[in-house]
């Protein structure tokens, strides 16, 4: 059996009768008695899930989800950060210190000759700066903010739509083992009374030892394939909490009440393709695109003056605006506009916007290889939906054939004209049919949820 991309592990026999619950329990708890001690079983918590539950819990609980919204959050605090910019830059400046006197050397360091001074100097500073014109950095700066914080929304999106898929793999996934589960315990079944009526007619002479051996390695083999599909449905299980974040403590049930009664849409490949131009990873794409020539802008403002508005207020002492100085305090204003110009832009730049220019034209190539890409996997998953929906009325089929086949083989059985290796073959095709018709119904259940969840089940 092959399980499409779905992690395996998942609690495989549903219980629906209390007694037998019961019964279970205390045989559980028998076990744990004997072998490592007192363990707490009725305390443990059942955890039933629809598949509606699931994607549901999926949107709060996926640590991948709450990762990507988390940097959504900080792509809107960048914004925030950016806008700044434009605010005044207000400063506060105090200083105290004492100095020494003024020594002078006139003629080599023989002649000197000393100056008192004033021997404290101190200066309390307030000034404020506020951008005026600064060639659109600011605002090519606030715009590539906004459009990363378009971007991370998109991210979200594609987790979501990504954790979704996975749910509904995983939890189909799961189904269809049980499925499988069912089919096999009817079949241990029946081979238990095949082999009782082996055993019954070799006591009897009319068949060998032989055909008694080959009917138990086949309840053996299917014994085999029971244990197997307990073991992969348990991991199953494991991986499927762990997407959901249920702890391990707490046991899982499926509620699968449902899940194939979904009528199949008729999607044509046009509805697909025009899918396809809405696929989150075009449009993520065309957003880094838009990103890029924002950078381009900034990069560009570099060759062009800034101007500012400037003031500046300050309390001196002493009075060093007069020589000599006067031991006295002093207040001084500052208002006006200053411009500053960076000659050596004019030949440093030229490389940034070389880099920027060949970053643009290679992110218009990766969203054009994005675009055929979906464009390819859009085709694929229409031809596998087409297919799925195809294949359903002939496994329906084959199931009627499988189970007429079987009943002419057996009878012939019974009536000693067929050998039990044709009677296991006609029983192992009918169980293969049976198993067949089952797994496409829940391929196409999967490919249903895909379209709802991601456009189309383009993914």
């Amino acid at each position: 059996m092959t399980l499409k991309s779905v992690p395996a592990k998942f609690c495989i026999n549903k219980i629906q009768n209390g007694h037998t619950l019961k019964k279970l329990h205390f045989t559980l708890l028998l076990a744990c008695f004997s072998c490592v001690g007192i363990r707490e079983t009725y305390g443990q918590h059942v955890v039933k899930l629809s598949l509606n539950d699931a994607l549901k819990l999926s949107e709060v609980k996926n640590q991948s989800v709450q990762k990507s919204r988390i940097e959504k959050h900080l792509a809107e605090e960048d914004i925030k950060e950016v806008q700044e910019l434009r605010l005044p830059e207000i400063d506060f400046h105090a200083a105290y210190s004492r100095i020494t006197d003024l020594t002078e050397f006139r003629h080599g360091l023989g002649d000197k000759v000393v100056t008192e001074t004033i021997p404290v100097i101190a200066d309390v500073t307030g000034s404020t700066k506020m951008p005026i014109y600064t060639s659109g950095l600011i605002k090519n700066s606030i715009l590539k903010a906004r459009q990363k914080n378009d971007l991370a929304s998109l991210k979200v999106e594609k987790t979501v739509n990504d954790v979704k898929i996975e749910v509904v793999a995983t939890f189909l996934g799961i189904y269809k083992m049980m499925e499988l589960q069912k089919l096999i315990k009817e079949k241990i079944k029946e081979e238990e009374d095949r082999l009782k009526e082996v055993k019954a007619f070799k006591a009897h002479g009319t068949v060998t030892k032989n055909e008694v051996l080959r009917a138990e390695l086949q309840l053996s083999d299917m014994q085999l394939s029971l244990m197997t599909n307990e073991r992969n449905t348990a991991i199953a299980l494991h991986d499927f909490q762990t997407i959901l974040q249920i702890p391990e403590e707490e046991q899982l049930e499926l509620d699968t009440v449902g899940v194939l009664n979904i009528p199949l849409p008729n999607v044509g490949h046009m509805m697909y393709m025009e899918a396809a131009a809405q696929k989150d990873e075009i449009r993520m794409a065309h957003q880094q695109e838009k990103i890029l020539e924002t950078q381009q802008r900034i990069i560009k403002s570099n060759y062009y003056p800034k101007f500012n508005f400037f003031a500046k207020y300050a309390f001196n002492y002493p009075n060093y605006m007069f020589f000599p100085p006067n031991p006295y305090l002093y207040t001084l204003g500052q208002v006006g506009i200053e411009a500053t110009f960076s000659i050596s832009n004019l030949y440093k730049n030229k490389t940034k916007m070389h880099i920027v220019h060949q970053q643009v034209a290679m992110e218009k190539v990766n969203t054009k290889m994005t675009q055929d890409r979906v464009s390819d996997r859009v085709f694929k998953q229409y031809m596998q939906f087409q297919d799925i929906q195809d294949k359903i009325p002939v496994t329906e089929k084959a199931v009627w054939q499988a189970t007429e086949n079987y009943r002419i083989v057996r009878m012939k059985y019974l009536n000693q004209l067929a050998l039990i290796t044709e009677m296991i073959d006609a029983d192992n095709s009918l169980l293969q049919a049976r198993f067949n018709t089952i797994s496409t119904r829940i391929d196409a259940v999967m490919k249903y949820h895909g379209i709802n969840t991601c456009g189309y089940g383009i993914k």
